[in-house]
């Protein structure tokens, strides 16, 4: 494979997606941290599988959307790989079933490091979750019912990036379901959420041209505006819900994350023209990854 082949199938990977999903991951691990049986190669396995996941999500995202020629000339973001004919169809559908047979690899190693062989009952509750990560990313463009272009794609951000990602985590490390963990996977959640809302805010036009139904598409330009203050505002009030239940004496950490979504709100706020949009996605998606690192420094000083 020559140079210019890895910088197309990195620019298909899209890396300023991938601190977000792993922000659930590192929030769900803060809560282990101090505990005498957390497992640094436990959590490093974790980044890299959520991280494979990801790529796969993206690799089908490009396919599904090129396929269906909801990636077109009249798109605000940026040009796709299969859009743009830098990777055909069979190429790219090739290396969506490569990286889905590694992150299910990474995902059974993970699994088995947790829990070791003899309780198959979470490995095989974990794998289901392992495999129910690969449909989802996949099916979220890909073939006549993708649930992306149904208004579902809000909901399944939710429980992957934000449920399955922080209280899974949580589990991995702790082998228990707690209160913080469905506290901060709200948070999480709702953040996730946000950052696809932005990304459908901004398409929201093109996507409802070609019959995309996302949840913008279906609230609307304004309807779309006031969704997006809530998961914002309702991941900041759950957060400090969270603190105040803990007893972390670094939780004022936490607010410097918090500072740059409320200076996105104001630009929400004014905004009439959707291509401004674009660089708030980073914004909030780079602002998620940051508090889940805030988060983790609270809770590994205390």
């Amino acid at each position: 494979m020559s140079i210019e082949q890895i910088k197309i199938w990195i620019k298909a990977a899209r890396l300023r997606t991938l601190p977000l999903s792993i922000s659930g991951i590192v929030a769900g691990n803060a809560l282990g941290v101090q505990d005498s049986n957390f497992s640094w190669l436990l959590f490093f396995l974790m980044l890299l599988t959520a991280i494979a996941f990801q790529i796969v999500s993206n690799f089908a995202n490009d396919y599904g959307d090129g396929v269906k020629g909801t990636d077109n000339a009249n798109r605000v973001g940026p040009q796709r790989v299969f859009q743009s004919g830098l990777l055909t169809r069979k190429t790219l559908k090739k290396g969506i079933v490569y990286t889905a047979v590694v992150s299910i690899f990474l995902a059974i190693t993970l699994i088995y490091t947790a829990f070791g062989k003899d309780s198959w009952l979470y490995f095989t509750v974990f794998f289901g979750l392992a495999i129910g990560s690969v449909w989802a990313a996949i099916s979220y463009t890909v073939g006549e019912k993708a649930y992306g272009y149904r208004g579902l794609g809000d909901l399944f951000v939710f429980i992957f990036f934000g449920m399955i990602s922080v209280v899974g985590s949580s589990f991995l490390q702790l082998k228990v379901i707690s209160t913080p963990s469905i506290l901060l996977s709200l948070v999480l959640g709702l953040l996730s959420v946000a950052v696809l809302n932005l990304n459908n805010m901004r398409d929201r036009e093109s996507d409802a041209a070609v019959g995309k139904r996302t949840f913008a598409v279906l609230l609307g330009a304004q309807g779309a505006k006031y969704y997006h203050y809530t998961l914002i505002l309702g991941a900041c009030g759950i957060l400090g819900f969270f603190f105040i239940q803990q007893t972390t004496a670094f939780y004022w950490l936490t607010l410097i994350g918090l500072i740059p979504l409320l200076f996105h709100l104001a630009v929400v706020i004014q905004n009439k023209d959707p291509k401004r949009l674009d660089p708030e996605l980073k914004k909030v998606a780079l602002s998620t990854f940051v508090l889940s690192i805030l988060i983790f420094i609270s809770f590994f000083l205390s």
